[in-house]
């Protein structure tokens, strides 16, 4: 618009500003229907990936869909660029692969597999899947505390992950509500083993000399800097912060920085709330002993009066909340309209669905059972030709079954079936009822 035109609106008598009513048309931001855009199925090998369930220092979490085995799952997204920042970030996330891969017990988080792309760098740790974090659990409710029947029965399961730990000579150093997550039977699973420690097979003792943990959980001998130190009992300790933490909604050591803090834990000295009652506060004595060599063992914790007892329901417990992002009370699947997109879809929209880039290359980095390396297969085949490995998943299966036929092979198929395209979201969900939630 010109200066002249500008010039001219400052001028307009009422009967040409109605005039310009017909035209200009206020409504009510109520009014506006949003449209939200159309999800793009993505399939990451036979994994179907859907929404963001979280987001962490290393990487997001999102959930999946095995395609064959219509099981929900849970990937943790892990680029390299954002590894070389983190501090031991690479040979964290390499340990734990290695650690996870050797543990089965239903109280520590299942690794189900492990994809790489060589050509975005990223990495993609296919867990089991958990419908939320204790922390979360804790931070929705405004007593930040699970009634004892409850935090009792969780006490009780993670002692039973953690004596397993201890077994395979595995420590920790990380125990507390954030690292604990819960599946929708309300099993408990001990996650993210990045820092802990596989011991030697033949060490003497338990003996660790680092420490990368959370700081309000680490223990006296931690904090006063001593150079060896009792790995399991730096878990008991982790362990007894935890119970302290679900059953009070306190911790027993604070300060305004890390330096405080670590001051407070060197010298000790805490305080139990009376409401916790004498059997909980010996207990909680005992796991919070000073001394690492009085500490409570396993052992000792099994043998305790408040962990024997039976505790009745009080009050009623803490429920799974709704999820964060979509305010879903039920933490329904997020696939499903990506799979409504995999489905679906007209064939016109067929050449959008798969693209090159999302190709998995399984790395040679960790041993994938089945697959012959390289130099094996140039002595053993005369034709090069022939020396290329299939691909094959961590877990022996062999890998990208879905992804193998062509898009003009996909486009013929559909066209020659219209029924496909005519399948409904409701016919799908109720198809994937019978999927195992896991």
């Amino acid at each position: 618009m010109s200066a002249g035109e500008l010039h001219h609106l400052d001028y307009l008598n009422e009967n040409e500003l109605m005039e310009m009513d017909t035209f200009i048309h206020r409504i009510d931001s109520t009014e506006v229907i949003y449209q939200p855009r159309r999800k793009r199925a993505k399939l990451i090998g036979k994994y179907l990936m859907g929404d963001l369930l979280g987001e962490g220092s290393y990487g997001k979490v999102k959930e999946m869909l095995d395609s064959e085995t219509l099981c929900r799952r849970a990937v943790k997204i892990l680029k390299k660029k954002k590894l070389r920042r983190i501090p031991n970030g690479e040979a964290n996330v390499k340990k734990e692969i290695q650690l996870l891969r050797r543990l089965q017990h239903k109280n520590v988080i299942q690794l189900v597999d492990v994809l790489y792309n060589e050509e975005k760098q990223k990495m993609y740790m296919v867990m089991e899947y958990c419908v939320c974090g204790m922390q979360e659990m804790l931070d929705s409710v405004p007593e930040k505390r699970f009634p004892v029947f409850q935090a009792h029965g969780y006490f009780c399961q993670l002692l039973d992950g953690l004596e397993y730990l201890h077994s395979q000579g595995i420590v920790h150093k990380d125990i507390k509500p954030g690292n604990l997550l819960l599946t929708t039977d309300g099993s408990l699973k001990i996650s993210d083993l990045g820092v802990a420690e596989a011991l030697h097979p033949f060490a003497e003792d338990d003996t660790c000399r680092t420490s990368q943990g959370s700081p309000a959980f680490q223990p006296p001998e931690i904090a006063n800097g001593l150079d060896t130190f009792s790995g399991f009992k730096v878990d008991i300790w982790s362990a007894g912060v935890t119970l302290y933490n679900i059953t009070t909604s306190l911790y027993p050591f604070e300060g305004d920085n890390i330096y405080k803090l670590f001051e407070n834990i060197g010298k000790g000295d805490y305080t139990i709330p009376e409401e916790c009652g004498p059997l909980l506060s010996d207990l909680l004595q005992g796991m919070l002993e000073y001394d690492p060599s009085k500490r409570f063992s396993i052992q000792n914790i099994r043998q305790h009066n408040w962990v024997r007892k039976k505790h009745p329901p009080s009050e009623p417990p803490v429920p799974i909340p709704a999820s964060a992002e979509s305010r879903d009370p039920w933490r329904s699947m997020t696939v499903v309209p990506y799979l409504e997109d995999l489905h679906g879809y007209a064939e016109d929209d067929d050449d959008e669905l798969y693209d090159g880039e999302d190709e998995i290359i399984y790395t040679q980095d960790f041993t994938v059972p089945g697959q012959v390396a390289e130099e094996d297969h140039d002595q053993g085949s005369a034709d090069p030709s022939l020396a290329v490995a299939k691909p094959v998943c961590v877990n022996g299966t062999e890998g990208g079954s879905l992804n193998s036929k062509t898009k003009a092979e996909r486009r013929s198929s559909s066209s020659s079936n219209p029924s496909r395209k005519g399948v409904t979201t409701a016919s799908k969900i109720r198809k994937l009822s019978t999927c195992k939630q896991q």
